[in-house]
């Protein structure tokens, strides 16, 4: 049984798979690997991840690799309808519809769970925080999973450090084809694509305050420059602060961004980045948009209190009202705004992530029994990954001779 919003608008669904399919040139090679090996014969494999057409491409591959796949969203927000009506023709199981609210995501992420995996997909951490509660008999195949995003590394290190991991997880996060192009080019484009689509607003000239120096961060600040923007940098961490000067950027605490801004982008993992007393200094119409995975950065709770009224002024626009006047602007509900109010990362980004989930799962399936802790991805399978994308892009690079291997120690 499927849950989705509409079957009938299943037609532009596959157009949108169709279309990215390609442009992911190695995730179609280990398609094609996959349907000779059948990695996944007799096993389930559960995804919680933004259901849109580059995960739905993904979720055929494992289907492909003879899975039986079971995909539901990691943000009600970020769910493509169409999208899931179109994976429900390839036989994958879906549970997901735009816009649901928390109970019924956290339903869906559910229906999910209980087919009992074997092996899953994580983004964000919910799977992982059900199956460590109220979904702990549906963990009792499970071999182990990938966690996708930053965020849910966080969840998993807490738990890990505290010895509450109950699962075997490995960080794709972390490896060098995943957080040094998804985070830092994907979500750098893709957040100012979002944003700019959904204003119909000049980047050019505008103060841009980017709250958090991380990958993402670093992504966000190169891309507004570029696009003729002041950018602004507000941090906590000393060496990540002077990277940003270094790179050219001004560093300030919010409390003193706040009132010069006029476009804010939050992506740091962290809640309350901003909250009441930024609010209460910001002038007329600035922006407030969120790139991190939960709505939690911008405290909306905080500007529904400050103000008079609340009214959308567009789609994925809610305008708050300030008792002085003001109007600050939310960009989709304050959830991650790539995804909510955009296609999110683009697909050549996202093939080299989707390689390393779909590599890891299989080395997860053939490698039962690991310790209940997380792992990062291995480095071969990293560099195998960035070596079929550079022969896919027709790039060839230099080798070390045998001479060269031994000075360097290899």
């Amino acid at each position: 049984m499927n849950i989705i919003k509409d079957k009938k608008l299943a037609k532009s669904g596959h157009e949108k798979i169709d279309w990215v399919k390609s442009y992911m040139p190695v995730l179609s090679a280990i398609e094609e690997d996959f349907k000779k090996t059948q990695p996944f014969a007799g096993k389930k494999i559960a995804m919680s991840i933004h259901l849109e057409a580059k995960t739905a491409y993904l979720a055929t591959v494992l289907k492909a690799g003879g899975a039986d796949v079971y995909s539901t969203g990691c943000n009600p927000l970020s769910t493509q309808d169409d999208v899931a009506a179109a994976l429900c023709d390839y036989g994958v199981n879906v549970f997901a519809i735009h816009g649901a609210d928390e109970k019924t995501y956290t339903e869906h992420l559910t229906m999910a769970l209980s087919c009992h995996p074997d092996v899953m997909i994580d983004d964000g951490g919910d799977f992982i925080e059900l199956l460590h509660s109220t979904c702990r008999e549906y963990g009792d195949r499970l071999i182990g999973g990938c966690e996708e995003t930053t965020t849910g590394i966080h969840r998993l290190r807490q738990r890990e450090a505290q010895g509450k991991l109950d699962y075997t997880m490995i960080n794709i996060n972390d490896a060098d084809c995943k957080h040094l192009f998804d985070n830092r080019y994907g979500t750098g484009q893709s957040t100012l694509d979002a944003i700019m689509h959904t204003t119909n607003l000049v980047i050019a000239g505008k103060k841009a305050v980017v709250a958090g120096y991380g990958w993402c961060g670093k992504g966000i600040a190169r891309r507004l420059a570029g696009m003729g923007a002041v950018v602004i940098v507000t941090e906590i961490n000393p060496v990540r602060a002077l990277e940003a000067v270094m790179d050219g950027f001004m560093v300030m605490p919010m409390d003193e961004a706040a009132a010069i801004g006029d476009l804010f982008i939050t992506a740091t993992g962290c809640k309350d980045v901003i909250v009441k007393r930024h609010f209460e200094k910001m002038k007329d119409g600035v922006l407030l948009a969120n790139a991190g995975h939960f709505n939690v950065e911008i405290n909306k709770n905080d500007l529904l209190a400050l103000s008079t009224k609340a009214v959308e002024r567009k789609p994925s626009i809610e305008g708050f009202t300030m008792a002085d006047g003001r109007i600050l602007n939310l960009l989709a509900d304050g959830r991650l705004v790539n995804l909510a109010a955009g296609n999110g990362h683009p697909a050549e980004i996202m093939d080299m992530s989707f390689a390393l989930q779909a590599k890891c799962l299989e080395y997860l399936a053939k490698t039962p029994g690991l310790a209940h802790k997380l792992y990062s991805v291995p480095v071969e399978t990293d560099i195998a990954v960035a070596e079929m994308k550079l022969a896919k892009t027709s790039v060839v690079i230099d080798t070390l001779s045998a001479e060269q291997k031994e000075y360097l120690g290899y």
